[in-house]
């Protein structure tokens, strides 16, 4: 079953608020509401993401913002901030896109630059 059919709105919710959730189901449920949520709730996430991912990741530097607004990466600061190979960041991003049916690699063309 595909992501999208496996979660509402309400179950989604309700796994996050659980005190003792497993840490792969709450990952799916947080993607889920970032896919498909309500833009409130998406908005939120996303903005939680940019704030967790400064934390973790200081060195990550977005090369430049998607039409969205969204910080976009080269594939290579991603593997090197994971600490995995430019080949398994690509394959992992292939995977989601796959998943999502959403484009993950976006043309330098397409990006406003950062300056």
């Amino acid at each position: 079953m595909e992501l999208k059919e496996s979660w509402d709105l309400q179950s989604a919710l309700k796994v996050l608020q659980h005190p003792t959730v497993d840490s792969k189901l709450w990952a799916e449920a947080v993607e889920w509401l970032m896919l498909y949520g309500p833009d409130t709730i998406r908005e939120l996430l996303l903005h939680s993401s940019g704030t967790a991912t400064h934390e973790c990741f200081p060195e990550l530097q977005a090369k430049g913002y998607a039409p969205d607004g969204q910080p976009c990466y080269s594939v290579v600061d991603l593997a090197r901030s994971l600490g995995i190979s430019e080949d398994e960041a690509r394959e992992m991003l292939k995977e989601k896109e796959k998943e999502h049916k959403i484009p993950h690699f976006i043309d330098e063309e397409d990006t406003m630059k950062v300056q």
